[in-house]
């Protein structure tokens, strides 16, 4: 048989997947799996991806930590190591992990169907637009589902020429949108745009926060004869290191968009669905975008569904006589994503999530702020809301000690990426108060260690 070694080794697999507790498996398989995924990573996924992974560390006799299971506020490795989940696969996992509530609507979905026809009518989307529309601020109210962020963005991007007829996107320095070819356009890190330049030409960034600057970029372009179509915004920028724009920001942004005719996308990837304190971060000024994007916390961290929802007026005429023109995607809005998609919704206002993330949110700032107080010459600044916080460090390299002393005793914690001068904290919302004060034991260790290392 041509594939036998192959058909083999997809039965071990398989088998490892259907052995629900690792504590059945021996230590011998559990090492051969170690040492499988760190050779099939470098010859099959990315050489360099691992370089930029903490669980993959000399410290180990083996070289890594594997995820296996999790549950709550909890990532478990193959030998059972357990973390206290403080990334948040970046704002994923508001709801925790393996919600039990969310998972038992999944599965019930699941033993009926998974994904739609593609030509019969699926109620269950029908019914999540309903439902994102109530829970969305002003009068947005047609809903477009996608799988990924920068997807989301895309249609976002698209929707706002198509409604304005305009050409022209202004964004900001240092925001981040996604890494598809026009979500990397409107990003502002230079990480991410250099190896695909030239990209998208009809994009002008400015300085985030400062509302003034959006309203000469408009009428700059205006007249030089441009059409602009969109300013596109994360209400908190995430990546760049939860930065938060000063008080109004929002408003005044929403006022010049008003008097231009120009379109204002909110990018709630990151900050929506109750992080931030609020259902939508743009709910804190009271401001409605005309466009809204949405995903992460959005599928319950069960399953990936991202999207968007727009006001009345941006979905034309053009788009009711051909709804495939904005996008197609086959698996976009499929019933097993709406499942997990309906179930987070309900559980989020049953246990109001949004409030819960307010006060947990104080709870922990307050005592980073305390570590800050504690280690001046490390820290530089703690800011955030809810539980979207960051902790800016003086210098990277005491970023990276520190990160790599919360990894060691076992706090799940995450920089922008591929910097760790701030690193950033998302918990779950299920994160107890117990958990929250362990947190802060463990990172005061982290830093004295980091002060130690580095004789500050």
């Amino acid at each position: 048989m041509k594939h036998g070694k192959l058909l083999e080794e997809l039965d071990e697999v398989i088998d490892f997947i259907e052995t629900k507790s690792p504590k059945r498996l021996s230590k011998e398989k559990k090492n051969q799996m170690v040492k499988d995924t760190l050779k099939n990573f470098n010859e099959y996924v990315s050489p360099g991806w691992l370089k930029y992974r903490k669980s993959v560390s000399t410290d180990d006799a083996l070289g890594a930590i594997l995820e296996w299971t999790d549950e709550n506020q909890y990532v478990y490795g193959l030998k059972g190591e357990k973390f206290i989940d403080c990334l948040g696969g970046f704002g994923i996992y508001t709801c925790g992990h393996r919600n039990e509530e969310i998972l038992e609507v999944v599965r019930a979905q699941l033993e009926h169907q998974a994904l739609h026809s593609q030509e019969l009518l699926d109620p269950l989307r029908g019914y999540l637009a309903k439902a994102v529309a109530e829970i969305t601020p002003g009068d947005l109210q047609y809903c477009f589902f996608t799988n990924g962020g920068a997807e989301a963005v895309e249609m976002a991007l698209k929707l706002a020429r198509i409604a304005t007829g305009g050409r022209w996107y202004i964004s900001t320095v240092h925001a981040f949108h996604g890494k598809s070819m026009g979500a990397v356009s409107v990003g502002g890190k230079s990480t991410y745009r250099v190896p695909y330049a030239p990209m998208v030409q009809q994009v002008v960034h400015v300085e985030y926060g400062v509302a003034e600057d959006i309203r000469k970029a408009i009428y700059n372009l205006i007249e030089v004869g441009e059409k602009p179509a969109a300013v596109i915004l994360e209400p908190i920028q995430g990546e760049a290191g939860v930065i938060v724009p000063p008080d109004g920001y929002l408003t005044e942004v929403r006022k010049i968009c008003d008097e231009t005719g120009v379109a204002l996308i909110f990018d709630e990837i990151q900050t929506g669905m109750g992080r931030t304190g609020t259902m939508w971060r743009c709910e804190a000024e009271g401001v409605t975008p005309d466009i809204m994007t949405f995903g992460k916390a959005f599928g319950g961290g069960i399953m990936p569904i991202t999207g968007i929802i727009c006001r009345p007026h941006m979905w034309t005429k053009q788009l009711v006589d051909n709804p495939w023109l904005l996008g197609s995607p086959t698996f976009g809005g499929n019933p097993l994503a709406c499942s997990a998609a309906l179930a987070t919704i309900r559980y989020m206002l049953k246990n109001d999530v949004p409030g819960q993330c307010k006060k947990k949110g104080v709870l922990l700032k307050s005592g980073l702020l305390e570590l800050a107080k504690k280690y001046p010459e490390i820290i530089e600044e703690v800011r955030g809301v809810g539980l979207m916080l960051a902790v800016e460090f003086r210098d990277t390299k005491y970023g990276y000690q520190v990160s790599k002393g919360l990894f060691k005793r076992r706090v799940l914690i995450a920089g922008t990426l591929v910097n760790a001068k701030t690193i950033r904290f998302e918990p779950s919302v299920l994160i107890t108060e117990d958990d929250i004060k362990a947190v802060i034991e463990k990172m005061d260790l982290a830093l004295d260690c980091t002060k130690h290392v580095f004789n500050l």
